[in-house]
Order: structure tokens, then sequence, then C-alpha cells
């Protein structure tokens, strides 16, 4: 399967304050880590939530939201993470814009470096940063990435190469998914360490 893999693309990120559109797009999908939600603004992703089945954005309550169909560049985006899970992608063609201090954007410009299958640490990502001391607070930028998946925050390990501080989706079983997935070596200390099949 890995020669039918299409050639890694960069994914376009603009790391911008921008001014939120009136009516944000949004696309909702059932995957192997639960539902999917993405947000769009005008003709960039600006956020990705996993697995939470009762999160609602309040846009999506109005009727025009509930009537209108999701424009075709978020459709494309939905199968894309689709076609990654399913083992058919290791990269995204996609554009995102995101607001946050500057810090956050440059850790957040390190995430979207990591490629398939490869990982950081979160004292790695500090020193690319150019702040060596700032593990802790690189753990907080991680932890706040608005576009997990496609900024592949499940992609840093801690310097044990355990997994630590995820939050999205099903947790640890979600990371944990994310990281066989991509045939990345890691240790944990649970006593039960969930296949792919069980996060559902």
């Amino acid at each position: 399967m890995t020669s039918a893999l299409p050639r890694p693309r960069t994914l376009s990120l603009a790391w911008t304050h921008y001014e939120r559109s009136p009516m944000p797009a949004f696309i909702a999908f059932p995957s192997p880590l639960g539902n999917i939600t993405l947000q769009s603004e005008g003709e960039f992703i600006t956020g990705c939530d996993i697995g939470r089945e009762s999160w609602q954005p309040e846009s999506l309550n109005s009727p025009r939201a509930a009537t209108k169909p999701p424009p075709p560049f978020l459709v494309d985006a939905a199968k894309q993470i689709l076609d990654y899970l399913d083992g058919d992608r290791v990269s995204f063609d996609l554009h995102v814009e995101v607001s946050g201090t500057a810090f956050q954007h440059a850790v957040w410009r390190t995430l979207a470096s990591i490629p398939f299958g490869a990982t950081m640490s979160y004292g790695e990502i500090a020193v690319a940063v150019g702040v060596p001391r700032a593990g802790r607070a690189v753990g907080a930028a991680v932890a706040v990435n608005p576009v997990p998946l496609l900024v592949p925050c499940h992609r840093v390990l801690g310097t044990r190469r355990d997994p630590v501080g995820y939050d999205r989706g099903a947790g640890l079983d979600t990371k944990l998914w994310l990281l066989r997935h991509e045939s990345i070596a890691f240790q944990v200390t649970k006593p039960r360490v969930p296949s792919p099949e069980t996060v559902r």
C-alpha cells in the first residue's frame, strides 16, 4: 500500500489574526476516531474537533446553517482526512488559518513540519523554536492546537517516548490509535494498550 500513497504535499498554513466571518461553515462526518467536525471561514479551515459527539457549534443551530451545504473545499478536506485514516494518504493539501500568539504559531509551525511516522519531544520543539527551557510552555501551546490531525500534535512524545498530554477525542486511546496507525514506536505505562479497532 505504501507505493500507492500520494507524494507528500505541503499544508498551507496562515499564522495570522483573522477577522471571523459572520457565518462560518462546518462539516461533520464519522471516522474510526469518532465524529470529526471541521470548521472553515472563507477559504480556510480554522478548526478541527475529534470525537466529541455532543459538541455542536452555535452556528449550526441557525436555520441558515442547517440548510446550507458545506463548501466543496471542506468536503475535500473531510475526504483527505478519511483517506489518511484509511492508510491512503500521508499528508494533506489544505489551507489552514489559525489565530494565536507568536509563540503558539512557532510551536504549531514546528508541529506541522513533523512528517508522517516521525515524532519530536516537547524539549526538541522548545529547542526548535529557540527557547530551550520552555518545555512546559510548548506543552501548553500543543494542548490548544486548534486543528489536530492537520497540525499533528499526536506526533509529540515525552522524553521517554511516552505518549503524554493528549486530550482530543478519547484522549490517550486516540493518540495511541494514531501512533499505531503511523507505525510510531512508543512506550506506555498503562497496563492495557488498545489497538486501533478499540477506538470508536
